[in-house]
């Protein structure tokens, strides 16, 4: 049995709860017969990933629905094995090249060059090319971006290539200057109202106006969580009334845990402490950008108005810093130091003031 979110997930561009004008923009590009290479951004749970399905279904018909799940193995220069999934149809693949790592140039020169060069196969096919849908485009290193930059000039005839990201600051110039851009905003409070009360429809129940409203508060314009909280919270309270306790995920509980830690104690020895506790979450695959994020959030809501600028400005350098380099536990130590200077030294220029 699936989730809600997968099982009541709109499979035509027509079934859209939101953004109206892109959806009609996007239909009239699959019907023109001049479909662009396409770049897809916005925050995460906006329904990037659900717009790009309908728009195959669009292009293909629902033969784009008959999906296989296979790995590829990929072999570097130093002739090193890299396993990649692939989620692919008889019209289209989606890849994630960032599970490789430093190797996803590699993946992207490849596997793109083995896609572009093969014709389309099934002659019922509406489009005499082929979709590449690259997800996570925003965390490709600059070696793949570039090779996708080529790639995306050589093989056009034959090949689209759709991204799919968050941001589109972390992608070059050229790749956003060869794709159409498509902004997928966050849903609005009423269209994240209108999308539950259809989903609960769907399911069979009557969703209480209090009750949405306090997802929607919690979800933060995610959709996809605003959902999974939904389900969570029918299979604990049936009717949904009284008061709702939505769960906090556990990385997020322990990320404002070592927070509180900064918070309470500016030492060497609690550095130490918050190191373990960062590589607890890091080996839980937490991306390391969402917990500096999740634990600076907290840090601010508990200190002084005077010092919380400062400390949004330090995260956001050792962000940038934690995107360059390879090593994030470094930077995000770095900014947990620099967080407790701060804060020592706040404290300490207010004591010494009580003295003048």
């Amino acid at each position: 049995m699936s989730l809600w979110v997968d099982q009541y997930r709109p499979r035509a561009l027509d079934d859209l709860h939101y953004h109206q004008g892109l959806s009609s923009r996007l239909k009239a590009l699959a019907a023109s017969g001049d479909f662009p290479h396409m770049l897809f951004y916005g925050p995460s749970g906006a329904g990037k990933k659900t717009r790009i399905t309908c728009t195959l279904r669009q292009l293909f018909g629902p033969g784009v629905e008959k999906l296989k799940i296979d790995q590829r193995v990929f072999l570097t220069p130093s002739r090193r094995k890299v396993e990649v999934n692939l989620v692919q149809s008889n019209f289209h693949i989606e890849i994630t090249p960032s599970e490789a790592g430093s190797y996803d140039r590699v993946v992207i020169q490849e596997l793109l060059k083995e896609i572009a060069q093969t014709q389309q196969v099934d002659l019922n096919a509406k489009q005499r090319f082929k979709v590449v849908i690259i997800n996570e485009a925003d965390s490709l290193s600059r070696d793949a971006q570039a090779a996708l930059r080529r790639t995306m000039e050589k093989y056009m005839s034959n090949m689209r290539i759709i991204l799919c990201a968050n941001s589109t600051s972390r992608l070059i110039a050229p790749i956003k200057s060869r794709c159409l851009l498509m902004r997928v905003a966050a849903p609005s409070r009423e269209e994240m109202q209108t999308v539950m009360q259809y989903v609960s429809k769907r399911a069979g129940f009557d969703l209480p106006p209090e009750a949405g409203d306090k997802i929607v508060d919690d979800s933060g314009g995610n959709l996809r969580k605003a959902i999974l909280v939904l389900e969570a919270l029918k299979m604990q309270s049936p009717d949904l009334s009284g008061p709702l306790a939505i769960a906090k995920p556990d990385w997020e509980t322990y990320c404002h845990k070592v927070a509180d830690m900064i918070i309470s104690e500016q030492s060497p020895a609690r550095v130490m402490e918050v190191r373990q506790k960062l590589y607890e979450l890091l080996s839980h695959c937490i991306p390391p950008i969402i917990i500096l994020k999740t634990i600076a959030e907290r840090v601010v809501d508990r200190v002084d108005e005077a010092i919380k600028a400062d400390i949004m400005h330090w995260a956001a350098i050792y962000e940038v810093r934690m995107r360059i380099g390879n090593k994030k536990i470094y930077h995000l130590e770095a900014w947990v130091v620099k967080v407790m200077s701060i804060y020592k030294h706040f404290f300490y220029d207010m004591d010494m003031s009580a003295f003048d």
